[in-house]
């Protein structure tokens, strides 16, 4: 097979340089790495194409070479699978958000080049499969290589890889580019596939190595090298996504029991819970529908161990039943929501925020919880231990609303503290006298079933309205004295909610107000718009019900504040964040900016509608030079992918 494809450059016209049959030179050995601090790499093809575990494997390989990362995908929601990208952030300094913007696109199919070819910078390079797609090359915004992926596989591992080994392949194509460790890379891919037969794990090393031994440097003028910036906390970090973040982070709030139903795309926590707990003497149950997965787990917070249920949306709707029942009951208790597109089946493998009053209200009666939902990967380990304090101490179900962009995202942190982060709360049964569990002027806490009432009066737990001993009652006076109690518990949590702090501006004319997901792109959006003369601030909310005090100290700083959110404006114009803020706080200045496209919000999107008649640019690159289509001779005008902006998702 000839390995080197036709070189098309001048003004980018059809005509083509003689093809060879001789082996390709080896790399040039002028050839040196040039050093860079951010890039962004998106991976365009099928799902099928396992596009998924070559940019997983690249997040991995960063977090493991202490660099920072955010990742981004999107997957097909039929069986059958089709389009789908992976995208790739990493960077030598904090990286908030994956890219508004791709410096390198790497084009599977004629489809992927032609959905995402917008998504690539001008001077960034478009890397495609030249058995499967034709550029146009009239297009002289870009870099072209192309590369014959197909085909070099199949020569790789043999006629029967035509749809396989493709993902590993350009996996070690990138690695070359990028001068990444090779060692770390091919150590990750047999960690990944060291469970399977051995045959399995030769083959992905044989396409990984096919991929890094392409002579690039008839390829591309130049490598890359990330830049090593030593971080300054010194402790080694952990790459995982966020469903994984948030099982470990219950397990060290101390929850070893738990049960749900599989949902998109909550299931992977439900696995992880469901393989981890049991080595920490704990189980979690697949029932056999919603309604039975939180009863379960109701029955083991009653039991004296605090426990998880979880879906999406239209899971958490169908237990809402037992979810009031908690509430009345005060029963601590855990319940995950992976956020995705709805109503109903909805949008199940996009993004969306649209549950937040769902978490709030929606119940029958009046039903108070804790909301919270975390700011980003490392934040979701983070949110499910105060989620468990929150439980314990206030004997109250807690919302913890996730979604699917942190369930999917993979990003690199500081690993935790275990040794001082892992709680292992056992039930106290010691031996005590009458004991109320519903006493009117404290918390309610309950004593686990089996501890000894010393004279005898054993308390009940009911979903009937009840007394302080937990007899049922139809009181009037009780009836409105417990529904204080209930609600009042909420407002002393607000008081020891800590204000969260304002990035920017600590007073101006916007402060843009987030929470969930969007905390990279509104961070990033408030910085550029600072730079740009705005006096902004960000403000971020991770306890959302009930709301930390003294919010309004802040907001009477700022002319406006704009909630960006992705949920819908609603019959009344504002987002759910929005109309929350506005009912509690009564401030006509309060505004939204809302989406429901299924994709992360981009920093730009941002800042064109939060600034209309604004300009914001990203990037000053001109628009000169030829196309040029290479892997036999070195182009002449790659640009530096030095020239990265920090940016957000689209």
């Amino acid at each position: 097979m000839n390995e080197t494809p036709v070189v098309t450059q001048g003004d980018g016209a059809t005509g083509a340089s003689p093809t060879s049959s001789a082996s390709p030179a080896p790399d040039r050995a002028d050839l040196r790495p040039e050093n860079i601090q951010d890039a962004v790499i998106r991976l365009a093809g099928n799902s099928q194409d396992g596009i998924q575990t070559a940019g997983a494997f690249l997040a991995r390989l960063a977090g493991r070479s202490e660099h920072d990362v955010m990742t981004y995908m999107t997957i097909p929601a039929t069986i059958s699978g089709g389009p789908s990208i992976f995208q790739v952030r990493i960077g030598s300094g904090e990286v908030l958000s994956a890219g508004d913007e791709a410096d390198f696109l790497v084009a599977f199919y004629q489809h992927s080049y032609q959905d995402h070819i917008g998504f690539l910078r001008e001077g960034g390079v478009l890397l495609f499969d030249s058995d499967n797609v034709e550029p146009n090359l009239d297009d002289k915004r870009f870099v072209y290589v192309g590369v014959p992926i197909t085909g070099l596989t199949v020569e790789a591992l043999g006629g029967t890889a035509r749809d396989k080994g493709k993902n590993i392949f350009v996996l070690g194509l990138i690695s070359k580019v990028f001068n990444l460790d090779a060692e770390k890379l091919e150590r990750l891919i047999t960690e990944k596939f060291g469970g399977k037969n051995e045959s399995v794990v030769n083959t992905a090393l044989m396409a990984f190595q096919a991929g890094y031994a392409y002579p690039v440097g008839n390829v591309l003028t130049k490598h890359y090298r990330f830049e090593h910036i030593p971080r300054a906390s010194g402790r080694a970090q952990i790459t995982m996504d966020g469903n994984q973040a948030l099982a470990y982070g219950l397990i060290a709030g101390g929850v070893r029991y738990g049960a749900g139903y599989p949902i998109t795309p909550w299931s992977s926590v439900m696995e992880t819970l469901r393989r981890e707990l049991p080595k920490y003497g704990g189980i979690f149950v697949q029932a056999e529908d919603e309604l039975a997965s939180v009863s379960i787990a109701l029955g083991c917070s009653y039991s004296g161990y605090l426990a998880v249920t979880g879906s999406a949306g239209p899971g958490i709707s169908l237990k809402a039943e037992a979810i009031g029942w908690a509430s009345m009951a005060e029963i601590p208790i855990i319940i995950c929501n992976i956020q995705r597109g709805g109503p109903s089946t909805g949008l199940p493998t996009n993004v969306e925020q649209s549950d937040l009053h769902q978490a709030i209200f929606g119940s029958h009666g009046d039903s108070p919880r804790v909301v919270l939902a975390p700011a980003s990967v490392e934040d979701c380990f983070y949110i499910a231990i105060e989620a468990a304090r929150i439980a314990r101490k206030y004997s109250t179900p807690v919302f913890i609303l996730s979604d699917t962009s942190l369930a999917t995202r993979i990003e690199a942190f500081d690993e935790p503290d275990l040794p001082k982060l892992m709680q292992n709360p056992k039930p106290d049964l010691t031996p005590r006298q009458t004991f109320k569990p519903y006493p009117i002027d404290q918390i309610t806490q309950h004593a686990p079933p089996g501890t000894r009432i010393l004279d005898g009066k054993y308390p009940l737990l009911a979903g009937l309205e009840h007394d302080e001993m937990g007899h049922p009652t139809g009181s009037p006076k009780l009836h409105m004295a417990m529904t204080a109690k209930r609600r009042n518990k909420l407002r002393k949590l607000a008081e020891e909610i800590p204000v969260p702090e304002v990035y920017g501006d600590q007073e101006g004319d916007t402060l843009l107000v987030g929470w969930g997901s969007t905390y990279g792109p509104i961070h990033d959006a408030a910085k550029m718009a600072h730079e740009n003369g705005e006096k902004v601030g960000a403000l971020h909310l991770r306890h959302l019900h009930p709301l930390p005090n003294g919010l309004e100290k802040i907001f009477e700083k700022f002319k406006r504040i704009v909630t960006v959110e992705m949920n819908d404006q609603g019959v009344y114009g504002f987002g759910q964040l929005a109309t929350i803020l506005r009912a509690r706080y009564c401030e006509p200045k309060i505004q939204s900016v809302t989406k429901t496209d299924g994709l992360t919000f981009r920093v730009k999107e941002i800042l064109d509608r939060v600034f209309k008649g604004r300009s914001f640019a990203a990037r000053n690159i001109p628009r000169e030079g030829a196309a040029i289509v290479h892997t036999g001779t070195a182009p002449e005008n790659v640009k530096s992918l030095k020239e990265v902006v920090p940016q957000g998702v689209g």
